[in-house]
């Protein structure tokens, strides 16, 4: 990493175009003392020696304007963040899986229609190909495999390696649909592509995006960390809120796949990988403009991810961003092509929003570029709450509800919390603030929630829509309420052959209560006849029956359909 002498020597330089105080750091036209005072204000609760925190880097015309660390790096040794800290970006690494895959492509050394057995014979034939195509833009139908590292009871922090990712793969009898007929996020189309530039250039991963893109943009700092016990100077360490013993506990993982995530870098080195989608040194125009091409099912209708990046709009101008989540790193890089501005913003506390985060910077720092919010007219002005309203309690107690998705059986509930709506979705409770009558903004999340009455006779209905998410439609449900022997009937010890994991359920207290390795032991919530729903994690279990008697269960977790569960004993 960069010595204190070198990053001294840029600070002053920094200083000389702008007055900046210590921790930060700006190029040619930085941005001027009262903007600074305000991007700093976004960042104000992690501003502090006892906190992790975040990094902040905002590029134009190719220069750093702003940089900044705000919070720790490391409590235990009371080292700050600053622009040189190297963070997990976790799933931001995919735009550069994607590049090095296209680079193979443009060299003739594979075709984006090619079928992935031909690389990786080891995965199933489910009937219809599997494209490198498919993988790239989340269309395969492969189940996501650190959900089911999870399911199976592997923790984040646990020692795994690709032969471990690609032996779960394989094991999966059936996919979640037909390659090409829907689009579902899924970490393992990445990790097998991954797998693929390996396999065609002779070189893993790490050292084919060093040689071919680290190395050429100069990000001298970044790298695919394909090896849990390699020392990497100035690494910030992960952390997530503790339940006690302090505020925060370390929250880092062991987890050696690449591809889907796992590239270490800074807000200084990102700069350069930016700037060449204007510059295009690495990859020339052709390949630039094929990454940011949005994909299409195989019937045509398009898509939001193009390869490694999702492109939509933000405020009424174009956007090419992917944000990343994994252990104790939040991360998001936030680009405006026609502006010729992006927002880098890495973080090591679980529970920071960097999409939020981001947005907010460019709300200043686009002030004069950015259109009105969803439901905010011309004219009303630009604080982040400018567009919230403020509904009467007959309203909100009138979204309060149990939801279902009746496609992949997740469900969702509506609770009030003093005198806020929470939305508890996927083992998450997340505050809506509402933003009209019948449309929410989940807080810390880039998606909207929409109420949609019942109308002649049909239920009311929830919809969650945002990148990456298209739109979910969950229909209110009551609840069963299942007899006690109709509950002992489903007590048992049932196997997975996919996960090769035994879940255990039991009665305890009146209710059915999971057990499984490295699960939290929890209480499964009736939803339909014969449907539960485990809410750590917001699993969906269907038990099934033949001639008369429940044999197993069914398993849908987010990104996993479908998965089998037999019953063996009582």
């Amino acid at each position: 990493m960069g010595s204190p002498a070198r990053w001294m020597g840029r600070l002053l330089a920094a200083a000389a175009l702008a007055g900046l105080h210590a921790g930060a750091l700006a190029g040619q036209g930085a941005v001027p003392d009262s903007m600074a005072r305000r991007l700093d204000a976004v960042f104000a609760r992690y501003d502090r020696p006892n906190s992790p925190g975040c990094t902040l880097g905002v590029y134009r015309d190719g220069r750093v304007v702003y940089a900044k660390g705000y919070g720790s790096g490391n409590l235990e040794l009371g080292a700050p963040l600053t622009p040189a800290s190297v963070f997990d970006i976790g799933s931001t690494s995919k735009q550069f899986t994607a590049m090095s895959v296209l680079l193979l492509a443009r060299e003739g050394k594979l075709g984006l229609d090619d079928e992935v057995r031909r690389y990786v014979p080891s995965l199933p034939s489910y009937g219809a190909p599997i494209t490198i195509r498919h993988l790239l833009h989340h269309t395969s139908g492969i189940r996501d495999y650190t959900t089911l590292f999870t399911l199976a009871g592997e923790r984040t922090e646990n020692w795994t390696t690709d032969d471990d990712a690609l032996d779960l793969i394989v094991r999966q009898r059936a996919l979640n649909f037909p390659p090409g007929s829907q689009w579902q996020y899924s970490n393992s189309g990445y990790f097998l592509l991954s797998l693929v530039v390996e396999r065609v250039s002779g070189q893993s991963l790490r050292r084919f995006a060093h040689a071919r893109i680290f190395q050429p943009l100069g990000m001298t700092h970044s790298h695919f960390h394909d090896d849990h016990g390699m020392v990497v100077p100035n690494r910030a360490t992960g952390y997530v809120a503790a339940d006690s013993a302090g505020p925060f506990r370390i929250e880092m993982s062991d987890f050696e796949q690449t591809g889907d995530g796992s590239v270490f870098t800074t807000v200084e080195d990102l700069l350069q990988w930016d700037e060449n989608f204007y510059s295009a040194r690495v990859g020339g125009p052709a390949v630039l403009a094929r990454m940011i091409q949005p994909g299409k099912l195989d019937g045509g209708d398009p898509l939001d991810y193009a390869a490694g990046l999702f492109v939509g709009t933000y405020r009424g101008l174009q956007t090419v961003e992917h944000g990343g989540s994994w252990a104790g790193y939040r991360s998001q890089l936030l680009r405006f092509p026609t502006q010729h501005v992006s927002v880098a913003c890495l973080c090591n506390l679980g529970t920071a929003d960097p999409d939020g985060l981001a947005q907010e910077v460019a709300d200043i720092y686009l002030a004069d570029r950015l259109g009105p919010r969803d439901g905010q007219a011309e004219g009303d002005g630009d604080s982040a709450g400018a567009s919230a309203v403020t509904l009467p309690p007959e309203r909100l107690r009138a979204a309060v509800g149990t939801y279902r998705d009746s496609t992949r059986g997740a469900v969702a509930r509506i609770v009030l919390a003093g005198r806020k709506l929470e939305l508890r979705y996927s083992g998450a409770a997340i505050e809506l603030r509402p933003v009209s009558a019948t449309e929410f903004r989940p807080i810390g999340f880039d998606a909207r929630l929409r109420l949609v009455p019942g109308r002649s006779g049909s239920p009311r209905r929830i919809s969650l829509s945002g990148p990456g998410l298209g739109e979910t439609t969950f229909e209110a449900i009551v609840p069963v309420r299942p007899s006690a022997a109709g509950l002992d009937s489903l007590v048992g010890e049932y196997f997975s052959p996919e996960l090769r994991s035994t879940y255990r359920i039991v009665m305890e207290r009146g209710a059915l209560v999971l057990h499984a390795r490295n699960l939290p032991t929890a209480k499964l919530e009736p939803t339909l006849r014969d449907e539960f729903e485990y809410p750590v994690y917001g699993l969906t279990l269907r038990f099934t029956r033949r001639a008369g008697r429940v044999d197993g269960f069914t398993l849908a977790a987010g990104r996993t359909q479908g998965l089998r569960f037999e019953r063996r004993s009582r």
